[in-house]
C-alpha cells in the first residue's frame, strides 16, 4: 500500500508525465480478484504480475514491455 494514492492513480500520473508517457510499467499486485489485471492495463500499465512474484513470469513481463533489440544493416 502507498499513502495517499494507489496504484492505478500512480500509472496515471506517471503517464501524465510527458517524460515518462511511454516508460514501462508492470504493476506488482498483492489483489488476486477477478477483473484486477484488466483494471491495471486500463491504468496504463504495460503488465501485471501477482503476488508472490514469479520469476519467470516478471522476466517475461519485463521482455515483453521493452522494446525489440534493432537488427544490425548490412
Amino acid at each position: 500500500m502507498m499513502p495517499g494514492m494507489d496504484g492505478y492513480e500512480t500509472i496515471r500520473a506517471i503517464r501524465a508525465l510527458d517524460p515518462f508517457a511511454s516508460l514501462p510499467i508492470i504493476a506488482v499486485t498483492g489483489r488476486v480478484v477477478p477483473g484486477e489485471r484488466e483494471r491495471c492495463f486500463e491504468a496504463g500499465a504495460n503488465g501485471c504480475i501477482p503476488k508472490p512474484v514469479d520469476t519467470v513470469e516478471l522476466l517475461a513481463a519485463i521482455a515483453q514491455s521493452l522494446p525489440a533489440p534493432a537488427t544490425p544493416t548490412a
